[in-house]
């Protein structure tokens, strides 16, 4: 973020925001919450069910996605048009649920295998295509089982609430700017909804929270809005980013009572993954309203 916000001209807080003494920026980890979950005698929880459930519609939905824009793009007498299209039918009929295996390991192995087939309609070299599918995949079983909402520590509580309430640990009560990433853009979504304190600016980078079958119903509240006291919203999608499929997200989400809705900005990275909350930081189109709307936060505060 600090290079994106250098590249956007903001030199000088970059540094502050590197210093080891700035305590500008928090993070809410939950990634220890995702730990494999403790094995209880032998088969599936009903919870394993419900988030396997919600993995394989995912799978679905990315390749309907996908598909989409494809159909989008004129040119069916076109041969690379043609390749996309078989590459995709072959991704559909792996996503295919009818009569396969339901279980935990079966709907891994379609998930590694769909996003597998997904890599091949990009231009990309043999250790990408080894890669990437696995990170997308442990990205993809993050969401389905945020979203089943069925796992319980010994408390009680859901693993949804255990993430949202780390985001509000990060946040406590004085106005910040939120940056959420992937399945950090359904859970600042959430818990925004949720928070009291003013939200000067929310940025939301790979989103998958217009993917309409499955995470959109699932979202709470419904239907899908901005948070109240969030005053402004910029959401950025890139180009070959293959999870935030159906990026716009201005025509999911409603405005709040102030008229806030989310603004999409396409921007394009280089290299092997760029699905990474990095690659979308380093952007100066991303990184500049960041480092402006901390500045007003500062200046505003300090009246």
């Amino acid at each position: 973020m600090a290079n994106g916000m250098q590249a956007a001209g903001h030199t000088a807080f970059a540094e502050r925001l590197t210093a080891t003494d700035a305590g500008l920026c928090s993070l809410a980890y939950y990634a220890d919450l995702y730990s494999p979950p403790e094995a209880q005698g032998s088969g599936e929880t009903r919870a394993d069910g419900e988030a396997n459930e919600v993995l394989a519609d995912l799978l679905v939905e990315l390749v309907a996605g996908h598909a989409a824009e494809h159909s989008a793009i004129e040119g069916p007498d076109d041969r690379d048009w043609q390749h996309r299209a078989r590459i995709l039918a072959h991704a559909r009929a792996e996503a295919d649920t009818s009569g396969q295996a339901q279980g935990s390991l079966a709907v891994l192995r379609r998930a590694l295998n769909v996003t597998t087939t997904l890599m091949a309609l990009k231009p990309w070299g043999g250790v990408t295509r080894r890669v990437t599918p696995k990170l997308m995949v442990k990205g993809l079983t993050q969401v389905s089982r945020y979203l089943a909402r069925g796992e319980k520590d010994a408390s009680g509580l859901t693993l949804d609430s255990r993430v949202r309430n780390r985001l509000h640990e990060a946040l406590g009560d004085v106005p910040a700017v939120v940056v959420a990433h992937s399945l950090g853009t359904v859970v600042a979504l959430e818990a925004l909804h949720e928070h009291q304190s003013v939200t000067p600016l929310l940025v939301t980078l790979g989103s998958p929270l217009s993917m309409r079958t499955v995470v959109r119903p699932r979202l709470v509240p419904q239907p899908p809005r901005t948070p109240d006291r969030v005053e402004r919203w910029l959401n950025f999608w890139d180009k070959d980013d293959i999870i935030a499929v159906r990026p716009l997200l201005e025509r999911d989400v409603l405005p709040n009572a102030s008229g806030v809705i989310p603004h999409s900005s396409r921007i394009d990275s280089d290299g092997i993954w760029v699905h990474s909350a990095g690659k979308y930081l380093a952007q100066a189109a991303v990184a500049g309203p960041i480092a402006e709307a901390l500045m007003a936060a500062e200046r505003r505060s300090a009246t």
